[in-house]
């Protein structure tokens, strides 16, 4: 099975939605994305239709906004 992945920025906003999915998800089901860290994903999360984080991907390619941190916009500087 695909994984979802969780594309976040690291705000506190993101960090505890990131806690949530993974416990509420398992870590084997679910790759994080934390854009401080890896910013050449930037690019490859906004194809799939991310417009804000901390935002999920399901393996069909939904796209699941959830609360809101930060635009993609603002993700990029």
């Amino acid at each position: 099975m695909k994984k979802s992945i969780f594309y976040h920025a690291g705000c506190s906003v993101c960090v505890s939605a990131e806690q949530d999915i993974v416990n509420l998800m398992g870590a084997n089901n679910v790759e994080v994305v934390h854009f401080g860290n890896d910013k050449s994903r930037i690019a490859e999360a906004e194809k799939a239709g991310v417009k804000s984080v901390p935002a999920l991907v399901t393996p069909n390619g939904n796209v699941l906004h959830i609360n809101f941190g930060a635009s993609m916009a603002d993700v990029k500087g």
